[in-house]
């Protein structure tokens, strides 16, 4: 079924309705990806944006999500923080293009960090506003504190993937943009049914949720009994979608962070 029949565009913004309808060329690619990732222009009645198109064709296999389906993934993760309020992934749609059937997300210029949102640290204990992932191992078999920054917009981010299950949050996934912004970015793997969630942001593990994100959850938790579930449905699987349903239905039945279930690796590698 062709991506416009399996994503209805109610409420799609100007922005996400240029990735969806736009022209796209492909002028470039990023290297470094696990999958193909094109760098690309979509121009739609006079207006050129630079965006990210990841064609299906270009998804190298996993073992335990089914073939095909990252492209799907990444668009009903930005549905789900969209719901939010947040704002926190770039619009991205799926949509035909010159490889086929694949994502199309904004491209977002990231600002230089200088080091606010992760580190390493040689003490024993997070300085002030930063908190504590893992003891990581360095160079010379010496030991090093990974910390993140105690930041609202990182806790928002790790409530999102706690919802969508994200099993890849990694410190290359961030990019803190103009204006303050914080993205997270490459959600292909998520929406399993099965507890996955591997992410450097673990340092609010067991606290309780601020009460902007109980109300958030709240939010949400009626969105997907109605017009967000179905969107969620056209993209993951209806036992996929229950599972989304459920976790957000264990952080509020808890009101605490998620932590590490010991099941699987809980920091993504590399963290990077």
């Amino acid at each position: 079924m062709p991506a416009s029949e399996r994503v209805p565009e109610v409420g799609l913004s100007a922005g996400t309705a240029a990735l969806t309808d736009g022209e796209l060329t492909v002028r470039g690619q990023v290297r470094d990806a696990s999958n193909a990732v094109l760098y690309c222009e979509t121009v739609h009645e006079g207006r050129t944006l630079n965006c990210v198109y990841k064609p299906v064709a270009g998804e190298r296999p996993l073992w335990d999500f089914p073939d095909g389906t990252l492209a799907q993934r990444e668009v009903a993760a930005y549905l789900v923080s969209e719901a939010t309020g947040w704002g926190l992934v770039p619009p991205t749609v799926l949509r035909d293009g010159p490889y086929g059937e694949g994502m199309v997300q904004l491209w977002i210029e990231a600002e230089p960090d200088d080091g606010a949102l992760l580190a390493l640290t040689e003490d024993t204990e997070p300085a002030a506003g930063w908190k504590a992932v893992v003891e990581a191992e360095v160079a010379d078999g010496r030991t090093a504190l990974l910390v993140h920054a105690d930041d609202q917009r990182l806790r928002r981010l790790a409530v999102l993937d706690a919802v969508i299950n994200n099993a890849d949050r990694k410190g290359g996934h961030l990019l803190p943009a103009a204006g303050g912004r914080l993205y997270g970015i490459d959600h292909g793997v998520t929406f399993h049914t099965e507890d996955k969630l591997r992410t450097l942001l673990w340092g609010w593990a067991g606290e309780p949720l601020p009460a902007e994100a109980v109300t958030v959850l709240a939010g949400l938790g009626a969105a997907l009994d109605g017009d967000l579930g179905e969107r969620l449905k056209a993209l993951i699987t209806t036992a996929e979608t229950d599972a989304v349903k459920a976790r957000v239905g264990r952080l509020l039945e808890t009101g605490l962070h998620p932590a590490p279930g010991g099941q699987w690796p809980s920091i993504p590698w590399p963290p990077v």
